[in-house]
């Protein structure tokens, strides 16, 4: 249950990772101190809680301000039995370019544990992976990568994703996805499927509602096994996402939003 959670969160923010084909939608929709939390069920089970926070303040990266992005998972209650989840991705979202200049992920699973950092050269096409020892403490490999032109990480995608112009898309429409994660490039197809009224935690909403392709694998039912929630409104927020499992399916709910920027 521990690697379902991850990969649950590990698909949905990596496989919204660059929507360059819509174009930017003007200011972003969101700012410092915004703070998403979620709820994750499975059935009548509450397993995890997840939350997305944007820093209170701009970080500095090669002396440009930025946005520090943090996703957390953690497990909770029944879900504890099957081992523990306490994982952190992160990124530094350059707030002119609207790319990651740097990525990192704390994983905490079980008795797992990884501490990766990834700094990108998105000019020259580079990336620099550095993966530490499980206490954090002492540089285990250094490797770089060429790139195939820029990337979003595993977090900034989906806050990418919030800058694009959604309103022009049309069901049944696709986008090419790209992103660096795990030593790869990924291409992944993004189908947009229209829109939907949902009643959430914070009241009626009218959503957009995307579906990655992915590839076939022991975990997920189907070709588009994961269906994703966002707000059709100036934050563009998720609210919900479905994971269709071989056996019943993952939900993941927002329960609160604070700090947004568009009340």
């Amino acid at each position: 249950m521990k690697r379902i959670l991850g990969s649950l969160l590990l698909l949905v923010f990596f496989t919204l990772s660059d929507l360059s084909a819509q174009g930017f939608a003007g200011n972003a929709p969101f700012t410092f101190g915004e703070e998403l939390s979620f709820e994750v069920s499975y059935g009548w089970l509450n397993l995890a809680d997840a939350k997305m926070q944007v820093s209170k303040r701009a970080q500095e990266q090669n002396d440009k301000p930025h946005y520090k992005i943090d996703v957390y998972g953690k497990t909770k209650g029944a879900a504890t039995i099957f081992g523990k989840v306490n994982d952190n991705w992160g990124t530094y979202l350059d707030m002119e370019t609207k790319l990651p200049s740097v990525s990192y992920r704390h994983i905490e699973e079980g008795k797992y544990r990884k501490h990766e950092f990834v700094h990108f050269d998105q000019k020259n096409k580079k990336a620099t992976m550095k993966l530490f020892d499980k206490e954090n403490r002492n540089l285990k490999e250094t490797k770089d990568f060429d790139l195939p032109g820029q990337v979003q990480d595993l977090v900034s995608g989906f806050y990418y994703l919030r800058l694009q112009e959604l309103k022009d898309l049309k069901p049944g429409e696709s986008i090419v996805i790209r992103g660096f994660f795990d030593k790869e490039i990924y291409n992944i197809k993004l189908i947009y499927e229209g829109t939907e009224t949902l009643e959430t935690n914070l009241g009626k909403k009218e959503t957009y509602i995307f579906s990655p392709q992915l590839p076939k694998n022991k975990l997920f039912r189907g070709e588009f096994p994961v269906k994703v929630w966002v707000t059709k409104d100036q934050n563009k927020i998720p609210v919900k996402i479905k994971a269709n499992l071989f056996i019943g399916s993952l939900n993941l709910d927002i329960i609160s939003a604070k700090g947004l920027k568009n009340n």
